[in-house]
């Protein structure tokens, strides 16, 4: 088991875990087996189903690998302002001929059931997304020598995960695509102001923790990571960068449109899942995005028919199309030969910062 960030793997490359199929074992063994730290996302998974991504990644690799977990979420929102948002979903449930979602399904996540089995056969590393767990649940992965990370999004959050005991904390940028990792979901911080860049989030984190850092949001290119060492990061992630290698489980019109001009940029939205997540702007969005309520997992359950019948038929438009803010920049490159273009980007990067001219020092 790992005693440090540096003891994960060759390079400082994490590859994000990204529920909902995008990371499972085929691309997180490529990602660990070409030297960076791969993941497998067991969030939307059940116990066991997380248990054999776990077994199966083994046996495609024995190199050092991570879990993310949701924490449970508490029920914020109003029976009433969720069946209200039924109601204007309605015209894509006819439209795509199928019924909305039931909207009673868990809001754990089946957590408990998750951190018993990996006590019970610990993985190297375990993150946790949309909280911070407890001292004694960080104890306890501790004492069986798993390496333990908390997604941030602010100074405050990464005090709270120091105070806790993690190991590290990923701090996630707003520039980051998929949910932002917020410890609180609070409606009133919606809007273009909200959240932080991830270069100014990254010098406040740092100046408020002593514990390593990974950095989160936007990035693609080795020069990008190589920015966020220099700022203080141990480690970069990755999430987008990963979407569209053969290896990502994600939809093949979800990696098409990374790069399709057709979609221009992308924002920030509840339309999906009642929790703000980055992505593609497509016509779901627009239309649903200014009404959606802030009830997570609810309207994750409720819209989850709509989007599978919207890729059944083709219809990246009525998908959920997460991404980051350097979407653009994807490369359809196998995602072993993606760690090491990353990682020769990044040896690059280091090497101009020493040339006579370049800003830095001459070596």
């Amino acid at each position: 088991m790992p005693t440090a960030l540096t003891d994960l793997c060759r390079y400082p490359i994490v590859q994000a875990p990204m529920a909902g199929g995008g990371s499972g074992p085929e691309l997180a063994a490529a990602v660990c087996g070409a030297g960076g730290l791969g993941f497998l996302a067991a969030g939307y998974k059940t116990a066991d189903g997380m248990y054999q991504e776990i077994k199966q990644l083994r046996s495609l690799t024995d190199r050092p690998f991570g879990v993310n977990l949701f924490m449970p979420q508490p029920s914020l929102a109003d029976g009433s302002v969720v069946d209200v948002y039924r109601e204007q979903l309605a015209g894509e449930a006819t439209w795509y001929e199928t019924e909305l979602g039931d909207t009673d399904g868990p809001v754990d996540d089946g957590y408990e059931a998750k951190l018993a089995i990996l006590r019970e056969d610990p993985v190297p590393v375990v993150s946790f997304t949309f909280g911070c767990p407890s001292r004694a649940v960080l104890d306890s992965f501790a004492q069986v020598g798993t390496y333990t990370v908390v997604t941030v999004t602010t100074a405050a959050e990464a005090q709270a995960a120091q105070w806790s005991g993690a190991d590290a904390v990923c701090v996630q940028g707003v520039e980051a695509g998929g949910h932002q990792g917020t410890h609180r979901d609070d409606p009133h911080a919606d809007g273009t102001g909200a959240g932080l860049g991830l270069l100014a989030l990254l010098g406040q984190v740092r100046e408020a923790v002593q514990i390593p850092v990974i950095a989160a949001g936007g990035l693609m290119r080795g020069s990008q990571i190589a920015a966020v060492l220099a700022a203080g990061a141990c480690m970069a992630q990755l999430g987008t960068a990963f979407l569209a290698t053969p290896e990502s489980g994600a939809n093949p019109l979800h990696k098409q449109a990374l790069t399709n001009p057709l979609f221009t940029h992308t924002e920030l939205t509840r339309a999906f899942s009642g929790r703000p997540a980055r992505g593609l702007v497509n016509r779901f969005m627009r239309e649903h995005g200014p009404y959606a309520p802030a009830a997570y997992p609810a309207v994750h359950y409720l819209t989850s028919t709509v989007r599978k019948a919207a890729a059944k038929a083709g219809d990246a438009q009525g998908m959920n199309l997460w991404a980051g803010q350097g979407h653009r920049l994807a490369r359809e490159l196998p995602a072993g030969r993606l760690v090491e273009v990353l990682s020769a980007e990044l040896d690059a990067a280091r090497a101009a910062l020493t040339l006579p001219g370049s800003g830095g020092r001459a070596s």
